[in-house]
C-alpha cells in the first residue's frame, strides 16, 4: 500500500464532533418548550394533557427526522438540492387544490395527513434554504457581478410569496423574502444592486399589508391595544397583562391566570407571554439568551465553513441562522407589543406539529454542518502534521542541499473573478 493510499485511509477514518454549544441551545429550548406547552395548554382542550401529549409526539418525530439528517453527508444533500425548487412549488400549489388542502380558521395552509394537518410552508422554508445555498455556491461569481443571477432567487421567492398570499399567509411571505435577501447579502451580492429591488418590494409589501382590513386593524391596534381591549387589541392586551403580572421572577410555574382562556393561542403564538407571567423577566431573558446563542453560533459555523471554502455548508448555516433569528425576533416582538400580531410560532418552544418537526430537521442539518466542519479541520491538521514530519528529499551527490521553494497556490484568473471582491473576506 503506497503512502498516498495510507494517508487517504487515515483521513477517511477521522470523524467529527457536533458543536456542543449548538446542541446545548437546541436541547435547552426543546426542554423549555415541553414544560411551557404542558403548562400553557391545560385550559385549551378537554384534557389538560392533550397538547402536552401531542407536543411530545411531535418532538419525538422531529428528533427522528433530525437524527436521519445528521447521518447524511452534505455532498449527498447538495447533489439533489436542485430538485427541491419544484418540490416547493408543488407543495404550495397542492395546498390550494380542493380535496388536498385543508382550511383552518379561514386559512388554507395545511394538507390533511389523517393523524394531523401539515403546514407546507414549514417544509418550504427548509427546502428553499438548501436550494438557495446550492444556487449561491454554483453561481457565486455571477450573483456578485450580474443582474440576472442576482434576480433569479428573488423572482423565485416572489412566486412563493404570491402562492402564500393566496392561502393567505403574510407572515411567512415576509419571512421568506427576508431569508432570501439575507442569504444574498451573506453570499457576497453587490450591495448597490440590492437597493433597487428592496426599494420596490417594501412599498409592495406595505400595500399588501394594508389591502386587507384585518391586517390594517392589527397594525393600528398594536400601537394602543388597550384602546379596544375587547376587540382588535384583545390578544395583545392580555399578553401585556400576562407579562406585566410576571414582574421579575414570575408567579410560579403553572400559576398563570391569563392562560385560563383569557389569552388566545397561549400554547402557540403567545407562549412567550405565559413564560413571562410564570417565569417573569428572568424567563424571558433566558429565552432571548438561548436564541442569541443558537443564532450566533450558527453564524459562526457558517463563517468558518466559508473561510474553509465549504460554501454550500456555510450558506446552509447562514440560512438556518437567519430563519431562527428572524422568526424568534418577530414572535418575541409580537408578544412584547413591539410588532403587529402575526401568526409565527416561537421555534422549538411553541406547540405546532409542522413547525416542530421541520425545525428539528433544519437544526439537525445545522448540526451536520458543524460535524463536517470539525471533521474538515481535523483532516487539515493531520495533513499539516504529516507534511511537517515528512523528511526532506536528499540532494543529489555532489550538490549542496537547497531550501524548499515556497509554493504559491494557484488562483483563478478569469476576468469575472478579478472584478469580484471575496465573500466575507475569503479569497476565492
Amino acid at each position: 500500500m503506497d503512502v498516498g493510499t495510507r494517508q487517504a485511509l487515515r483521513l477517511e477514518a477521522i470523524g467529527g464532533r457536533f458543536d456542543a454549544w449548538l446542541l446545548a441551545a437546541i436541547v435547552a429550548l426543546a426542554c423549555l418548550g415541553v414544560v411551557m406547552v404542558g403548562s400553557s395548554g391545560v385550559a385549551q382542550a378537554a384534557s389538560p394533557y392533550y397538547y402536552l401529549t401531542r407536543h411530545l409526539m411531535f418532538i419525538g418525530a422531529g428528533t427522528v427526522a433530525a437524527l436521519l439528517v445528521m447521518r447524511m453527508e452534505l455532498k449527498t444533500i447538495e447533489k439533489y438540492a436542485q430538485w427541491l425548487l419544484p418540490v416547493c412549488l408543488a407543495l404550495l400549489v397542492a395546498v390550494l387544490l380542493p380535496g388536498i388542502g385543508a382550511t383552518v380558521k379561514g386559512a388554507r395552509r395545511w394538507i390533511n395527513l389523517g393523524v394531523s394537518n401539515f403546514q407546507v410552508v414549514e417544509a418550504v422554508k427548509v427546502f428553499f434554504i438548501v436550494w438557495m445555498a446550492s444556487y449561491l455556491k454554483r453561481y457565486s461569481e455571477e450573483v456578485s457581478a450580474t443582474w440576472p443571477a442576482m434576480l433569479k432567487p428573488l423572482v423565485v421567492v416572489l412566486l412563493f410569496v404570491v402562492l402564500l398570499l393566496l392561502q393567505p399567509d403574510f407572515g411567512s411571505s415576509a419571512l421568506l423574502l427576508a431569508i432570501a435577501g439575507g442569504m444574498l447579502v451573506l453570499g457576497g451580492v453587490n450591495m448597490p444592486r440590492m437597493f433597487g429591488p428592496v426599494l420596490l418590494l417594501l412599498p409592495a409589501l406595505a400595500a399588501v399589508a394594508i389591502a386587507e382590513p384585518y391586517r390594517m386593524r392589527r397594525i393600528t391596534s398594536f400601537t394602543d391595544p388597550f384602546k379596544d381591549p375587547f376587540g382588535d387589541g384583545y390578544q395583545l392586551a392580555n399578553a401585556l397583562m400576562a407579562i406585566g403580572r410576571g414582574e421579575w421572577f414570575g408567579v410560579g410555574l403553572g400559576a398563570s391566570v391569563q392562560k385560563l382562556n383569557y389569552l388566545p393561542e397561549a400554547h402557540t403564538d403567545f407562549i412567550l407571554a405565559v413564560i413571562g407571567e410564570e417565569l417573569g423577566f428572568a424567563g424571558v431573558l433566558l429565552v432571548v439568551a438561548l436564541f442569541t446563542l443558537l443564532v450566533g453560533r450558527a453564524l459562526w459555523v457558517g463563517y468558518e465553513c466559508v473561510r474553509m471554502r465549504r460554501y454550500f455548508a456555510g450558506y446552509v448555516a447562514f440560512g438556518i441562522a437567519l430563519w431562527m433569528g428572524l422568526q424568534s425576533f418577530v414572535s418575541i416582538g409580537v408578544n412584547l407589543g413591539m410588532l403587529p400580531t402575526k401568526g409565527l410560532t416561537l421555534p422549538l418552544v411553541s406547540y405546532g406539529g409542522s413547525s416542530v418537526v421541520m425545525t428539528c430537521a433544519a437544526l439537525g442539518l445545522l448540526l451536520r454542518v458543524s460535524y463536517e466542519l470539525d471533521r474538515a479541520k481535523r483532516q487539515v491538521a493531520l495533513r499539516r502534521s504529516e507534511a511537517a514530519a515528512a523528511p526532506a528529499p536528499a540532494a543529489p551527490a555532489g550538490e549542496p542541499a537547497r531550501p524548499a521553494a515556497a509554493v504559491t497556490p494557484l488562483r483563478g484568473t478569469s476576468r469575472l473573478r478579478q472584478r469580484i471582491e471575496p465573500t466575507l473576506g475569503v479569497t476565492p
